[in-house]
């Protein structure tokens, strides 16, 4: 319910802004999670880095939310650039940063945000961590 209520406000701020943002996939079910990661696994191999396992996607949650479209070329776009500048004013995070994916394990995702909290977030948009560096550093 709080990252919820924390989205619904960071939309409203971006429609004020002249920003549209659209949610596009949030909570998922494992069996969806299966078929997403066998489509993963089935277009890009085995050890394809865009799809967690079932069982393993932040989806599963109801904390991790894709906006627009999944594509890289979202982050050309202005909402992925206000997204990358106001998202931790809300509590979210860029959950799969670019020039991370050695550390995530994913590919860059501008379109994947994640809910943590506005001090978290704000800590790690300071930082530029991510948030396994965060965890694993403590």
């Amino acid at each position: 319910a709080t990252a919820a209520k924390a989205l619904e406000e960071m939309f409203k701020s971006a429609k004020l802004q002249g920003i549209r943002l659209i949610a596009v996939s949030g909570y998922r079910s494992y069996s969806r999670q299966s078929v997403l990661y066998k489509n993963a696994i089935a277009t890009y191999g085995i050890h394809q880095m865009s799809s967690a396992a079932p069982g393993q996607s932040e989806h599963q949650t109801g904390l991790a939310m894709d906006l627009n479209h999944v594509s890289s070329a979202f982050q050309y776009t202005k909402e992925s650039k206000w997204l990358a500048q106001n998202a931790h004013l809300y509590g979210y995070i860029i959950r799969y940063p670019q020039n991370k994916t050695d550390i995530t394990g994913f590919i860059y995702e501008p379109w994947h945000i994640r809910y943590v909290g506005k001090e978290l977030a704000l800590y790690l948009s300071l930082t530029g961590l991510t948030l396994e560096e965060y965890y694993f550093s403590r």
